[in-house]
């Protein structure tokens, strides 16, 4: 018997779409806005250091992405068990994608701490001023690795139960936090670039501790359980091949600026900052629907996980189309809150037509995106990625560096990257075979 209610229904109520995309909103815009606030801070600097952000903070998502394999999987299981009525086996999946994210953490910052300067010299061209202040960051930085991962695996298990919550609360702490440090670090404390990096550590541990409080909360055995762990990773294997195809693109995107010269690096990290933050917003469509299909399939309301699949698809079109007016009308302004230097400011205004046309066409991917990762149709979200990546995204990164296109070529291979998963998106949710009931697939 369904746990809840409303997934007996043809439709899902709209209330629930928005409360859980209202909640996942606040979560998914935190973090970024943190980010956003670092990046400003910093950029005030100079160039350098906001270069030295840049190439360091894109090693660091790489990191942290292919963590976040564990949030989307565990999101997955968690949601088809919470459909079945079985809660505690729902949170079961949260304890043991703890497990799995301090193992994977711990082995993470100390290869990272191996790895850091020849890392950074790929990403910034070689040695130099960028590269040393990079190979700082990055190593103070890392050691807040496993609590990202944590915080990832609450939250997959947090909306597998479709609590709205407490991942509210765990975010808003730690990041309010961690936003008012970083500026008294970087300047009255006199740490500069590594006093932004000490207040990411903060946050992210305040986050991991909270999120390993609410598991304790629900009062489930805290034993690592070995046949739940091997089957979270089977299940996130598609996963860790679908981020590993994300992050080669985006690292290609941030090497291929950093050869154009530190304007044009330091250009793309305001664009990408400001591109990844948004698209989190859109991902807050996404992460309901994740949730209600996968409830949905769990306990056999197959006419709801449809409609709630074009549901939040039209949902997202609307809200990227409110971006797209924000960031077109935010042309001049925007960048300069950033950077005083005018060489970036110039930079940004070539890569600003791209950003803004991407969004509301991404505002329906992501919501498909979600769709399918609810209902656990792993093995095409990693074939369309791959595919959209290497096949779209790389090569033209290469090529704007090959024929001289700038930043306008990088971001040409961004938006293909979203428009070849825009079709295939479409096309499987039309074909209906996602659609597979039971508490797992």
């Amino acid at each position: 018997m369904s746990s809840d209610p409303a997934l007996g229904m043809v439709e899902v109520p709209t209330r629930r779409i928005v409360s859980l995309a209202a909640s996942a909103f606040v979560v998914l815009a935190a973090e970024p806005l943190f980010v956003l606030v670092d990046t400003a801070v910093v950029g005030h600097l100079g160039r350098v250091p906001l270069a030295a952000l840049g190439a360091a903070g894109t090693v660091m998502t790489v990191l942290a992405v292919l963590g976040s394999t564990l949030e989307y999987g565990t999101t997955g299981r968690a949601a088809r068990y919470y459909g079945a009525g079985r809660r505690e086996a729902a949170v079961n999946e949260g304890v043991q994608a703890s497990w799995l994210a301090l193992a994977i953490g711990l082995l993470a910052v100390l290869v990272g701490q191996l790895v850091a300067r020849p890392v950074v010299q790929a990403v910034t061209g070689g040695a130099g001023p960028v590269a040393d202040a990079a190979t700082e960051w990055l190593r103070v930085a890392i050691l807040g690795l496993p609590g990202i991962l944590i915080v990832l695996a609450g939250n997959g298990w947090l909306r597998g139960v479709q609590d709205t919550r407490t991942p509210v609360r765990i975010v808003v702490v730690a990041n309010v936090l961690s936003a008012l440090a970083s500026p008294l670090l970087v300047y009255p404390a006199g740490l500069g670039l590594t006093g932004s990096a000490i207040a990411n550590v903060l946050a992210q541990w305040v986050g991991a501790a909270l999120c390993l409080r609410a598991i304790r909360a629900e009062g489930v055995p805290l034993a690592p359980a070995w046949p739940v762990m091997r089957a979270q990773l089977v299940v996130s294997r598609d996963l860790v091949i679908r981020a590993l195809a994300f992050q080669a693109a985006y690292l290609t995107a941030a090497g291929a600026a950093g050869r154009m010269g530190a304007a044009q690096l330091a250009a793309h990290q305001i664009g990408l900052q400001l591109w990844q933050f948004i698209a989190l917003l859109l991902d807050s469509f996404a992460i309901a629907a994740q949730a209600l299909v996968g409830a949905a399939l769990g306990g056999g309301a197959v006419a709801a996980a449809k409609s709630t699949a074009w549901r939040v698809s039209r949902y997202g079109l609307v809200a990227g189309v409110v971006f797209a007016v924000i960031m077109a009308a935010g042309w001049y302004l925007i960048p300069a809150l950033f950077t005083s230097d005018a060489g970036v400011r110039e930079q940004a205004h070539v890569l600003w037509p791209w950003l803004v046309a991407m969004m509301p066409v991404a505002g329906i991917v992501f919501a498909l995106d979600g769709v399918l990762l609810g209902a656990g149709d792993n093995a095409f979200i990693r074939t369309i990625t791959v595919v959209s990546a290497l096949g779209g995204f790389v090569p033209l990164c290469l090529l704007a560096v090959w024929l001289d296109w700038g930043l306008s070529g990088v971001w040409a291979g961004l938006a293909a990257f979203i428009g070849v998963r825009f079709v295939g998106m479409v096309w499987r949710t039309r074909s209906g075979r996602w659609l597979v009931v039971g508490e797992q697939r």
